[in-house]
């Protein structure tokens, strides 16, 4: 008699009694397990000791959120760095990391922070300035705190999540030389109940943009009664986006005796005025201003007809050979979005990076841009905050600032860590009063360049700064072809200057 495979499964067995054993669903499960859980067994017994992991992936399971400690030499060689004061594990962690000379201005402030110095301190993008707060800041926690609590001992507020992961980033590589460094950033897009249970775990470097920050402290998330520095950095900036009633409110509840650092591009009035209530008795610090001149980055102007000549120009661009990696600025979102798509229909490997889009979404654009998979990143000046890669080459102002202080911001993506850059912008013929104002503000001339073939139609205005003060945008006139007669308007269009009614 033959018997088919189902029969055979689904046959009871009989005990010894003769009764019917009832059939347990789950034995072939359990049983499937067992030999799993055996197997496993069998294979960590045969591994050497040396190379099993720790159930949290390298790191102790108490701590899944710090940054794992890593033995580095302690015959480093000698470099500038030592004259600093900074341990000697921050400093292995540096000399690790390929640095050997201190900026301007980290030179300058890392001492006076050290020492406990409040310190107002203006200072260009790409000058270093990161370090020059993080380093006293892991210096601080280099030593032990005589409060216990699980809230941070430093706050660090930035303007933008960007500028967030690029400041957590070197924390985390300064600081891999100290025991039990827990980094982590609070910013807008990330999930609540994520950042809850990280803030659980206590922390010692607080990362955060001033909005979210100031939702878990209402909240009651986050004890701030053991900080002891407090870090603003691009304030200008967290100031032009209306940061200043987050920022006094944050104030407010920490303590009077913690040390503040607060780093800008620019002292303008406002920034002046938060110093003045926010810092004692500072140190000011004025290295690599704004105003100072990027003698590392080529900048230059072309003259656009229209935005299908902006479009012509910029694909010549692009096809240029030197090019390797370039952030192109737009003026609002939606034209990021479009010109990406548009670039990348045209067989360009571009992305767009804005303030709308998820998080997740803004990382892994940053992602790939910083491992090379992107060439081309269509941005505006919001998110473009905080961009640190080395592979920039080139900085395209597809549109123009309205601000000139935004202007230099933009071109320092470019010509970074001492490398050459090269800063291009459109401007169309009622544009001219943009220059004039970037020009001004950073007492250089940008030179007006023409493509062949691509020559623009539209008048031409002449690319020399204007002399004396702002007046509105008037200051530099634009001059015309030679040979070409001025269009006037009006009904005394068609008059000779000499007939033309004088108005009153």
């Amino acid at each position: 008699m033959n018997v088919t495979p189902e029969k055979i499964v689904s046959a009871p067995s009989a005990t010894p009694a003769g009764e019917v054993k009832p059939k347990n669903k789950n034995a072939g499960r359990n049983r499937g397990f067992s030999e799993q859980r055996e197997r496993r067994a069998e294979h960590a017994r045969k591994r050497p000791a040396d190379s099993r992991r720790t159930r949290s992936g390298g790191g102790p399971r108490s701590a899944p959120h710090t940054e794992p400690f890593v033995p580095l030499p302690t015959d480093f060689a000698p470099s500038a760095f030592d004259d600093l004061g900074l341990a000697t594990p921050i400093r292995a962690a540096i000399a690790a990391a390929g640095y050997t000379t201190p900026t301007a201005v980290q030179a300058r402030a890392v001492p006076e922070a050290i020492a406990g110095r409040d310190l107002l301190v203006s200072s260009q993008t790409g000058s270093g300035k990161t370090a020059a707060f993080m380093l006293p800041a892991l210096q601080l926690l280099s030593q032990a705190d005589t409060e216990n609590g699980r809230g941070p001992r430093v706050l660090v507020l930035t303007p933008t999540r960007e500028l967030a992961m690029q400041v957590t980033q070197a924390a985390e590589t300064y600081g891999r030389g100290l025991r039990r460094i827990k980094t982590i950033s609070i910013v807008g897009g990330m999930p609540y109940p994520v950042q809850n249970r990280l803030l659980k775990m206590g922390v010692d470097i607080l990362v955060a943009t001033p909005g979210r920050l100031l939702d878990q402290m209402n909240s009651g998330r986050i004890d701030l009664s053991r900080l002891q520095l407090l870090v603003l950095d691009e304030a200008d900036r967290m100031l032009d986006m209306g940061f200043k009633d987050d920022l006094d409110a944050i104030t407010a509840k920490i303590p009077k005796t913690r040390q503040t650092l607060l780093f800008s591009a620019t002292i303008e009035p406002g920034i002046a005025r938060l110093a003045a209530a926010m810092l004692r008795d500072p140190v000011r610090i004025a290295v690599d201003t704004a105003q100072t001149r990027h003698v590392n980055i080529q900048q230059r102007l072309h003259l656009a007809d229209d935005l299908g000549h902006k479009q012509r120009l910029l694909e010549h661009v692009l096809r240029d050979v030197e090019l390797q990696q370039a952030i192109v600025f737009t003026s609002t979102k939606r034209s990021a979005d479009e010109l990406a798509q548009d670039l990348h229909l045209r067989g360009h490997a571009a992305a767009a990076l804005h303030g709308d889009m998820k998080q997740g979404a803004r990382n892994r654009t940053l992602q790939a841009l910083r491992r090379g998979g992107l060439r081309v990143l269509v941005a505006t000046d919001v998110a473009a905050r905080g961009i640190d890669v080395q592979g920039i080459s080139h900085v395209i102002n597809f549109d123009l600032p309205l601000q000139a202080e935004d202007y230099v911001h933009r071109i320092g993506r470019t010509g970074r860590a001492g490398r050459n850059g090269t800063a291009i912008s459109f401007a169309g013929a009622r544009e001219h009063h943009l220059i004039r104002s970037i020009e001004r503000f950073t007492t250089q001339t940008i030179e007006v360049a023409v493509i062949p073939g691509l020559e623009p139609k539209a008048r031409s205005f002449s690319g020399k700064p204007s002399a004396g003060r702002p007046s509105n945008g008037r200051a530099g006139k634009p001059s015309f072809k030679p040979g070409q007669p001025r269009k006037r308007h009006g009904p005394d269009a068609g008059q000779s200057p000499a007939r033309r009614p004088r108005r009153p």
